[in-house]
């Protein structure tokens, strides 16, 4: 990547005080773009899903890796669960999706306590293995809540092999015109479920597969107490990436951790982070990170900067990290601050081998979070930030009362805001379609067929904040 002129910008940049410039491009469509990362995660999309508690579980870890990226389970998860969720994503399908199971005199009410929980809302009912009917969400509708489901499902459903191949199942459920249709195996038992969409998103996207084909997941580590036994049985549980994780990690604990993780001879790749210079990307990979998480204070959670004043804008500590790294033989995640697809594109223009996404996905049907409704019915999540009150209570929930209460005085970060899940894209997997068509289009401006050429060929500019605003849609005329 090089800037526009011949002059270096003067001062740090964020993703809103950059644009690129369209080059001479032989890449005639953006499905010829190639979106692997290169940074060993095995991840064949740029984008991780942040370890937040309300951001990343099981469902998000699922259906992200199913499309290409990661989700990194976070720190504060007892490990028993985090292996009970690095086990279940490992059986997930590659193809179909999971879904929600009921019983047949399971109540109405129960179903619909459910449903929210998948974007395909609707939850497959099954008699032993077999399944019997598919209720939807508009089926539960002016009934009875302690209705039985067997009364309100649709026994006529679509089901197909477990063998089908996308665009037959894509094409059966265009015939029967449905949404969802239910794959079984030869016995007849529920192996899962595909909607059109995903029958589509399955030609488009290749999962994130280990060598044994199955899902891959990331788990954190904090800095503090027992690293090298938490590392040792996520390592046991299967987990595919490591990261060790704090808010400063240019710090003396860091290096430390890293170092014990090393001594266990992971096999997986270790992510190390935050930092936001070159000083501090390469003292952790010295210290043994394979990658290097780029970004203080960025996060839509993040109270950081107005709280200390520490931090940097983003687009630069990436540059900067990015460039350190690549010197090395290694690379950087752009941790924060990406709101639209093009900041994605921008970080991965300045030399990010993937981007974290954190609030962005909170408000979707994937994140662990109950759907809750705001008085004028709009559907919402809650989401906070790993240094609030709130997930300091989580992280600390062990300590006496009063070590508690001395930490509650400094906690930063936002304890609780509404992610609105927006109507047109719900669902995570809609939102993976929007960034990726947005980077896969800035390849194609970039005339650049892979990350590795986006980077090479990209030429970024500075622009006002009247340009930003200027390329800003209108959703109504002026």
């Amino acid at each position: 990547m090089h800037f526009l002129g011949t002059a270096t910008p003067s001062h740090d940049l964020t993703y809103d005080d950059v644009f690129m410039v369209p080059r001479r491009s032989a890449v005639a469509s953006r499905f010829d773009v190639d979106l692997s990362t290169d940074d060993g995660t095995g991840a064949t999309l740029p984008l991780v899903v942040a370890n937040m508690t309300a951001v990343a579980g099981k469902r998000m870890a699922e259906t992200v890796s199913r499309r290409g990226g990661l989700v990194v389970i976070p720190q504060d998860i007892p490990i028993p669960v985090v292996t009970d969720v690095i086990r279940y994503v490992k059986e997930r399908h590659l193809v179909f999706d999971t879904p929600i199971e009921l019983r047949p005199d399971q109540t109405v009410a129960e179903a619909l306590s459910l449903i929210p929980k998948r974007a395909h809302r609707a939850a497959v009912v099954v008699d032993g293995a077999r399944p019997v009917g598919v209720v939807s969400e508009s089926d539960c509708g002016e009934v009875d809540r302690f209705a039985q489901v067997r009364q309100v499902m649709n026994p006529s459903f679509v089901s197909i092999a477990h063998t089908t191949d996308p665009r037959a199942a894509f094409e059966a459920l265009e015939a029967a015109r449905e949404h969802l249709a239910v794959a079984v195996d030869d016995d007849g038992a529920l192996v899962g479920v595909i909607t059109q969409n995903g029958a589509l998103r399955s030609t488009l996207y290749q999962p994130a597969a280990d060598a044994a084909g199955r899902l891959r997941v990331a788990a954190a580590v904090g800095v503090n107490g027992e690293v090298a036994q938490r590392a040792r049985d996520l390592l046991a549980g299967g987990v595919d990436c490591l990261v060790v994780d704090t808010a400063h990690g240019h710090q003396d604990r860091m290096v430390e951790a890293l170092g014990v993780v090393r001594a266990l001879d992971p096999g997986v790749p270790v992510v190390a982070g935050n930092v936001v210079s070159a000083e501090g990307t390469r003292a952790l990979i010295e210290a043994g990170a394979d990658i290097v998480k780029v970004g203080v204070g960025p996060g839509a959670m993040c109270t950081t900067r107005m709280m200390t004043g520490v931090g940097r804008p983003q687009f630069t500590a990436v540059l900067e990290c990015a460039a350190a790294a690549r010197a090395l033989g290694r690379h950087v995640w752009a941790d924060g601050g990406v709101r639209h697809p093009r900041d994605v594109a921008l970080a991965l223009a300045a030399g990010a081998g993937s981007v974290m996404i954190g609030s962005w996905f909170a408000g979707t049907h994937e994140s662990p979070g109950d759907l809750l409704h705001d008085v004028d019915g709009r559907p919402y999540k809650v989401s906070f930030g790993m240094a609030s009150a709130r997930a300091v209570a989580s992280r600390t929930a062990h300590e006496s009362a009063f070590d508690r209460a001395r930490k509650g005085l400094y906690e930063e970060g936002i304890s609780s805001s509404r992610m609105y899940l927006d109507p047109a894209r719900p669902g995570v997997e809609d939102l993976i379609d929007e960034i990726c068509s947005g980077v896969r289009s800035a390849c194609t401006y970039a005339g650049a067929g892979s990350l590795v050429e986006l980077h090479e060929r990209a030429v970024v500019g500075v622009q006002s904040t009247a340009g930003f605003h200027e390329g800003r849609p209108l959703t109504t005329s002026w």
